[in-house]
């Protein structure tokens, strides 16, 4: 049995491919550009990119389940080549809704609609915050300030490893079929909080000051567009993410156990994941 693996170059892929290895099952990685990736070596790795559905045809050959992010454009196209796939686990979102005025989560609930219509088995996983978005702040670290629009918002971010682990038993163990999984970290913490246990893991003093909106408009604009997803309407997800983290200032978040529920370990803290990422921050 081989397990497709697209978006080789993200975190969470990459993890997944390594627990996948370690556990003897034969693994495929898909990405845009195969070359960019970091896996270990021996993984076989082909060009392939929802916004490029003939490339699917080579990644999904002898394939029978797939672990694919919820991109909307070209997720069709994949879908339409992976009708015989035992399987599709999905990266979705927490929330996602395909009726939400939230560009984030519409567009999410979007892709889990278009899985639904394809016909194929399905487990749908929806983590809310990636703590790995806090890698942005790495250059920002070292000057020792961060800046960010709403210091003291909160979010119970998620590390790639407990998304990895999940996405492994859903491939690789039976009953989660038609399931959709809510991931969440253990605790839920302000930007504030987040910025100094990034710094007491890389043992510097680190402020937070607030930012200018259009600043950061600037910067998330800019983010979004280098890794390809303007596709979805830069304006609109910029819009949708500050309202989202308006709200959530001083507005501590609910948190699931849904990772110890699947994996049998807690999730991880923030504090941990800001030690296995203390080098991206030296």
């Amino acid at each position: 049995m081989t397990i497709l693996v697209s978006g080789a170059r993200g975190n969470v892929a990459r993890a997944l491919v390594r627990l996948l290895l370690e556990n003897d099952h034969e693994v495929r990685a898909a990405g845009r550009d195969p070359r960019a990736t970091r896996l270990p070596a021996g993984v076989d790795v082909v060009a392939a990119d929802l916004a490029h559905p003939e490339g699917w045809d080579v990644a999904l050959d002898g394939v029978t389940k797939a672990f694919v992010y919820a991109g909307t454009a070209g997720l069709d196209g994949f879908l339409s080549r992976a009708s015989g796939l035992a399987q599709v686990v999905l990266l979705s979102a927490l929330g996602a809704d395909p009726t939400s005025d939230d560009a984030i989560t519409r567009a999410h609930g979007e892709a889990e609609e278009a899985v639904r219509a394809a016909g194929i088995p399905w487990t749908f996983l929806r983590p809310g915050g990636f703590a790995t978005n806090r890698l942005m702040w790495a250059d920002a670290v070292r000057a020792g300030v961060v800046r960010d629009p709403f210091p003291d918002s909160h979010s119970a971010l998620v590390h790639e490893a407990d998304i990895a682990e999940v996405a492994a038993c859903a491939l690789t163990a039976s009953g989660h079929l038609g399931a959709a999984y809510a991931l969440t970290g253990p605790e839920s913490l302000t930007v504030r909080r987040q910025a100094a246990l990034v710094g007491q893991a890389a043992r510097r003093p680190v402020r937070v000051e607030a930012q200018d909106l259009d600043d950061y408009r600037r910067e998330l604009t800019a983010v979004l567009e280098a890794r390809g997803l303007g596709r979805v309407g830069s304006a609109e997800v910029v819009e949708a993410r500050i309202r989202r983290l308006a709200a959530l200032v001083d507005r501590p978040q609910p948190t699931t156990e849904t990772v110890r529920e699947i994996t049998g370990h807690a999730a991880r803290g923030f504090a941990e994941w800001a030690a296995d990422h203390v080098r991206d921050f030296a």
